[in-house]
């Protein structure tokens, strides 16, 4: 079992960037794909970045392909999400997971969640 807790979070102007983080204990991150979501407010839990094991294989969804990279330190039992140009739309928690089988995309892939982390972008 892996236990993930977030960190970075906050409020920042549009066009800024954030650097989110999610810090793993209890087993090794790489035997583990890492999921980022995120859930504004009204909203479902939307996709946002995965990395696999390894950091070999990265997946983002359109909305932020481009603004947003993941990234793992795995002797650091660590993974990040680097994020620029914010809009106001990215208002939202974000959560980090760890999971080992199904799709990248889904949140039902991923066994392990974080609390999340709450990322404000003002206009």
């Amino acid at each position: 079992q892996v236990q993930v807790v977030e960190s970075g979070g906050g409020l920042v102007q549009t066009g800024g960037s954030l650097r989110l983080s999610c810090a793993a204990s209890g087993r090794t991150l790489s035997m583990y794909r890492i999921g980022w979501f995120r859930q504004g407010p009204g909203k479902r839990r939307e996709f946002v970045a995965a990395s696999s094991g390894s950091g070999d294989n990265t997946y983002y969804p359109d909305s932020v392909k481009g603004r947003f990279t993941i990234s793992r330190d795995n002797a650091k039992n660590t993974v990040y999400l680097q994020m620029n140009s914010l809009k106001p739309e990215d208002t939202a928690v974000y959560y980090c997971a760890a999971g080992s089988k199904g799709l990248v995309s889904l949140s039902d892939s991923y066994d392990y969640w974080g609390q999340g982390t709450q990322v404000t972008v003002s206009s």
